[in-house]
């Protein structure tokens, strides 16, 4: 009998978490739609298709929902990192900005709602650092692949030099007007194997100092 109750609680969990996790995967996608304060539980909802009263039962606010959202969009780029170097192929900064890169494209709306935060959120408190923490898991993978070439007070500025200018091209380019979707996202990743030429090149000269 308590074999049984455990298999029973384990489901009961499991569906739990199948739930959230259609509830977060909605909540992506309203995200990347328009900005944070626009955005509505009802609408996160409708999205996922159950009551908003449902979604209470998870996540307190829509501030929770829109954090627990971007964590998972950013576990989900460090993952893939993770795969491509255990695959060895991630062997030089151009490769891992062409991740990072594709990846966003890929994922239109997580780059949508990270934007759309950067240049608007409202969070403060637990939430804030939170997401926060999120943001610095992401540039430390930029720390990762840099490290070795950078003196260790500059590794950090280099990361957000190079994060700041992907970040850059995908907003300037990634829905550029009149021009084939294949070629425009050709052209941002040669963009983004400039930007991490320019900043190797950056690194090497500052070693030779």
């Amino acid at each position: 009998m308590p074999k049984q109750h455990a298999t029973f609680a384990s489901l009961k969990e499991e569906e739990r978490k199948a739930r959230q996790r259609v509830i977060v995967d909605a909540a992506e996608r309203v995200f990347g739609k328009k900005p944070f304060e626009q955005v509505s539980m009802r609408e996160i909802a409708q999205e996922a298709g159950i009551a908003a009263s449902s979604i209470y039962r998870y996540f307190p606010d829509q501030q929770s929902l829109f954090v627990e959202a971007f964590v998972q969009g950013t576990k989900e780029i460090i993952h893939r990192v993770d795969q491509r170097i255990a695959n060895g192929k991630v062997s030089t900064l151009s490769d891992f900005v062409l991740i990072y890169i594709d990846f966003l494209i890929e994922h239109d709306h997580h780059f949508r709602m990270m934007t759309n935060f950067m240049m608007g959120g409202q969070l403060s408190g637990p939430l804030l650092e939170k997401l926060n923490q999120a943001a610095r898991s992401i540039l430390e993978q930029f720390d990762r692949i840099i490290d070795g070439n950078a003196k260790p007070e500059q590794l950090r500025l280099h990361s957000h030099a190079l994060f700041a200018a992907l970040n850059g091209i995908l907003i300037s380019f990634r829905n550029y007007p009149g021009r084939d979707p294949d070629d425009v996202r050709r052209h941002m990743e040669k963009l983004a194997k400039l930007a991490a030429s320019m900043c190797e090149s950056h690194l090497k000269a500052n070693s030779a100092e």
